[in-house]
Formats: C-alpha cells, structure tokens, sequence
C-alpha cells in the first residue's frame, strides 16, 4: 500500500487550506470551500461535480480539521453528499446534491438514538399508512437538523431497515436544541407520525446496504476531520512551547515538555496513518468496516488525552477564548461522540474479534 497523495488529492489539500485561511468567520469560509468547488468533488459531471469519491474528500475535511473551522463540512459532505451520490435515486440526486455542492443548502443525518450510537438496529421505525410510511421514534446528536434540507434517518421497516430522506420542517417532526461542546447547531429529532413516501428512501442494493453504506462514510469523514483536528492542534502547541521562553529558555527545550510535545506526535501519527488505511480501503472497495473500526477506536481514545496535554503546554493561554485551542479541543469532544466514544468503539472491536 501507498499512502503518498496523488495528484489531485495534493492539489485538494492546498486549495482548502488556502481558502479556509483566507476568511476567520465559519459562513465566510464555508462560502469559500464552494465557490472553490471542493463541496462538489463527489458530484458527477451532469450535476457539475469532478464526479471523485471519498479519498478525495476527506483531505477538504482533513483541512477543515486543521483549520478548526466551524463550517458544517462533516454533515453535508459525509452525512449528505457522499451516500446521497451512492445510493440516491436520479431524482434525489438531482435534487438535493447540487444546492448542498453549491453551499445553498445543508444535508445531515440523524445516526444516534438514545443509549444506542450509530445503531444498525434502529428504534425509531415505520408502519404503513394510506400508501407511506408513518415515521414514529427519537434521534439524538444530530447536527444542523434545524437548518437542513434533508436529514438521511434510519428506519426500521416490517422488511428490513431503510434509509429516508427525511423533511425536518414536515409534520409529525420536532427539532428540539440541543447541547454540545462547539456550540455549533445539535438537535433532537422526535418523529410521531412523520409521513414519508418510498421515493424518500435510498435505494438498497442488499438488505440494509444504505444503512452500512452510511455508517461508512460517517466513520470515514469523522477520521478524516478528526486527523486534521489532532495536526492543528499539534502544530499550534508546537509552535507555542518553540516560542514561549522560561528561565531564559524555550520551553521545547525541557525535557519534560519535549517527551510530552512527543506523546501528541505519536497519537497524531497513529490517527493519521489509521485514518488513511482506512479511507483507501473504502475508496478501494475493499472490505473497510475492520480498519474504520480500529481508526474509530484510536480517535476516540487519544485525541481526547492528546489535546489535553496540548491545553496542559499552553498553560493559562490555552483555557483562553480569543485563542484557538480550544476549538480544537471542543471539536475533539464532539466528534468522539459522534463516533460513539471510546467505549463504544472498543466494543465493536471486541464484537468482531469474538465473531
């Protein structure tokens, strides 16, 4: 396996850091990132995208990472775009990817239910009723419910599960505020009764493929931002400890800080190189679901320990608000819950070794 970029992937990783360094404000660089065209690299070229996938997508959210930029890149490109253009009927296609590519809309997915994480067997389920479906059950953690166009939402059927594109203003759906450490938007969906046809839902090449297929490219866009978060970090706090002088010398000089500044390189690598095998296995059509789960794991396990270490070298500055770090560390906190958390996650490795 060879890891090195190609590239087109260099040349994406160089415009997204330029534009998202261009502009300070989140609705200012999400501008950016589509007039740059990078929310439509997934897009085929009839709906005016480069028609790339997921190895090509996760450097503008690796980018986004590093940036700390609050902008909803995960949930439109991971959540929306990506199993949207998979497993999206034409109509749906055309439909909702390209306003999302063009940064007028916003796509997002409902994946958690309450105590149950990126559930494969949801509660939330549907039951026939004058030629649709009526939706009834809860979803938590889901990001930009409110503003979104769509929210893809797993759905228990008396066939199976089934992924529909799903109208947050329609009736029988409440979006109810919701808490995070970003403070970026975060609801709880309620569905009592919420109607949906079977032209909202994703087509299924086997049972609960869409549902898979989701899953997927959540845990793939959550390592690829989660990588750039922890290089973001590591490179600010870097260059702190290189700057900051005490007792008349800078404090990477010391040997304490040094193996701690070391500790964040390793856990940043080890995210890094976990992300990529796992991205290029998806990308590959290889079987992915053992190494997303392996790079899932790391995530949620180190980076949280890693940005501590990073707060810890910045001192009283790193606890500051009108400094950086600690959206690195908030997104951080977030994205572990996303994922599921470190406990979770080390149960689904546990689940595939036993069988």
């Amino acid at each position: 396996m060879d890891f090195t970029p190609d590239d087109t992937q260099s040349e994406i990783t160089s415009l997204a850091a330029q534009v998202l360094g261009k502009a300070d404000e989140p609705a200012d660089q999400w501008r950016a990132l589509a007039d740059a065209g990078l929310l439509a690299l997934p897009l085929p070229a009839d709906l005016g995208g480069d028609g790339l996938g997921v190895e090509h997508v996760a450097p503008v959210l690796t980018e986004v990472g590093r940036a700390a930029a609050a902008v909803p890149a995960y949930a439109v490109l991971a959540l929306g775009i990506l199993p949207i253009e998979a497993l999206g009927t034409p109509a749906q296609r055309a439909e909702f990817l390209p306003p999302a590519a063009a940064g007028e809309s916003i796509l997002t997915a409902a994946l958690h239910e309450p105590s149950a994480p990126l559930t494969s067997i949801p509660g939330t389920s549907g039951a026939a009723a004058d030629g649709a479906w009526a939706v009834t059950g809860v979803k938590t953690h889901v990001p930009y419910a409110a503003e979104a166009t769509r929210i893809l939402t797993p759905i228990a059927l008396p066939g199976g599960t089934g992924v529909a594109l799903v109208d947050p203003r329609a009736d029988g759906v409440e979006v109810l505020p919701a808490y995070n450490a970003t403070g970026t938007p975060e609801y709880t969906v309620r569905f009592d009764g919420a109607k949906v046809s079977e032209a909202d839902f994703l087509r299924d090449r086997t049972a609960g493929h869409a549902l898979q297929t989701l899953h997927r490219y959540a845990l793939a866009g959550a390592l690829a931002l989660g990588d750039g978060l922890l290089a973001g970090a590591l490179a600010l706090t870097a260059q702190h400890v290189g700057e900051r002088t005490q007792f008349g010398r800078p404090l990477a000089t010391f040997q304490a800080v040094a193996q701690q500044i070391a500790d964040v390189y390793v856990a940043s690598r080890t995210v890094h190189l976990a992300a990529l095998s796992a991205v290029w296995r998806l990308a590959s059509d290889l079987d992915a679901d053992t190494e997303l789960d392996i790079a899932a794991y790391w995530l949620t396990e180190e980076a949280p320990s890693a940005l501590a270490i990073c707060h810890h070298l910045h001192g009283g500055v790193g606890v500051d608000r009108t400094y950086p770090l600690h959206r690195y560390s908030s997104a951080v906190k977030d994205l572990g819950r996303a994922v599921g958390g470190a406990a979770h996650r080390l149960g689904r490795l546990g689940e595939r070794v036993a069988g």
